[in-house]
């Protein structure tokens, strides 16, 4: 997943409605999942209902949150017969009405991942024409605490009277927060949620998963804790170290890294595997250099590293990264625009994707095609990008190989997957 990910939510999704919303609850037999975290519902005139907080099987009531000329949007706030894959939610806060970021707190977890093993299956064969059963497997370590305190970064909002807390799920409303099960012990022992807070300001945190020391900032700021205020020396710290099995990277900490504590070292050794032995690799969207490093001494010295990223800070964290391999060159700008710009690569042996949450687009696979790589290692945060560009790859003769999820948001309908394609 590469620094674009952290893109904010779209004024198209915030649409108006376009008719009033109901006053009571509508009860409806609840249909499948879906991408995004709902299930599918019909009314008896045959209205689609998208309803989060449900599970398959299901009958509820339910509260429309969202009109349309197309379908509604609902939460399910009283369930009438249950699924036996339902369990008391680990986080009630993100629950109907709650904030987003918690929409599977009410799923067992093997349900969970059975849950997105279905999008990635029903993705794949709608949009890309492959009937392909997906897994989705946790990652080590991940199942001994129920997939909770698995992450290594939060944010919040203070809302008016000083307290943090998150939006609510498609809102602007900033609901305080008593808990927040998702983040790791180091982030909890900080106290963020103890403490008041000027109205209005953004507080991240970082507590990366090799023991640095955490990092918090608010509005961007490094903050001191044990003072209660920002931190104004020019070499307060800004970035923070994180250690992925034999390599160590520095990380801005208002930038983008994985959030699972383990979920770095599953995706580093998912593409190695997908690469197999290399001379020349190019790594798109390459963020900090995750893959860069690694893959850097899989081709050895006399092996070449092209990683292109566009985002300024990002580059700059892996310029310092990739210091000591010279194996690697790094170019900043449009993934598309430097593809067109670098002229003859020579032999590409393997292309390794980790693009943003829309995907590579047409335009970048049909560049990455042209340059004929025997495999292309595909790592995708979003269902429905992945199988459109997997299409597209397979239009360009590629064809579908392994394919696997990956568990690295549990409580969340959020699941990366990698993708091996062979020309």
């Amino acid at each position: 997943m590469s620094a674009g990910r952290r893109a904010g939510v779209s004024d198209r999704r915030r649409r108006v409605a376009t008719e009033p919303l109901p006053t009571e609850l509508i009860e409806v037999e609840v249909g499948p999942v879906a991408h995004g975290g709902h299930c599918v519902a019909r009314m008896d005139d045959g209205r689609v209902v998208f309803v989060r907080h449900t599970l398959p099987g299901e009958r509820v009531r339910a509260r429309v949150t969202e009109t349309g000329p197309k379908f509604w949007r609902a939460d399910a706030v009283e369930v009438l017969d249950a699924s036996p894959d339902r369990v008391p939610s680990v986080w009630p806060e993100a629950g109907p009405g709650g904030v987003g970021g918690g929409e599977l707190a009410h799923v067992r977890l093997d349900a969970q991942r059975a849950w997105k093993s279905a999008v990635l299956t029903e993705q794949l064969a709608r949009l890309a024409r492959i009937d392909r059963e997906v897994p989705v497997d946790g990652v080590p370590g991940g199942d001994d605490d129920d997939g909770l305190g698995w992450r290594t970064r939060v944010s919040f909002v203070a809302d008016a009277e000083g307290r943090l807390g998150m939006r609510k799920f498609r809102s602007h409303d900033v609901l305080a927060l008593e808990s927040m099960p998702l983040m790791s012990e180091e982030l909890a022992a900080l106290g963020l949620l103890d403490r008041r807070w000027p109205a209005g300001v953004v507080v991240d945190a970082v507590a990366p998963a090799g023991g640095d020391t955490p990092v918090v900032l608010v509005d961007g700021q490094p903050f001191d804790l044990r003072r209660g205020r920002v931190d104004p020396r020019p070499n307060a710290r800004t970035a923070v170290r994180e250690v992925v099995g034999d390599w160590q990277y520095r990380v801005a900490a208002a930038g983008f890294w994985q959030v699972h504590r383990q979920s770095a070292g599953t995706l580093v050794d998912a593409v190695l595997s997908g690469v197999g032995e290399a001379g020349t690799v190019l790594d798109l969207f390459s963020g900090a250099g995750l893959f860069s490093l690694p893959l850097a001494d899989r081709v050895g010295e006399s092996g070449r590293v092209i990683a292109v990223e566009g985002e300024a800070r990002a580059v700059k964290d892996a310029r310092r990264n990739a210091h000591d391999r010279p194996q690697i060159e790094l170019h900043q700008g449009d993934v598309g625009q430097v593809l067109r710009s670098l002229g003859s690569v020579g032999a590409v042996d393997a292309v390794v994707l980790d693009p943003p949450r829309v995907g590579a687009g047409r335009e970048v696979v049909r560049s990455v095609a042209a340059l004929a790589p025997a495999r292309i290692v595909y790592v995708a945060c979003d269902p429905a990008a992945l199988a459109r560009d997997v299409a597209y790859l397979v239009d360009e003769g590629y064809t579908l190989g392994d394919v696997r999820g990956y568990d690295l948001f549990p409580m969340t309908h959020h699941v990366e997957a990698v993708a091996v394609l062979a020309r």
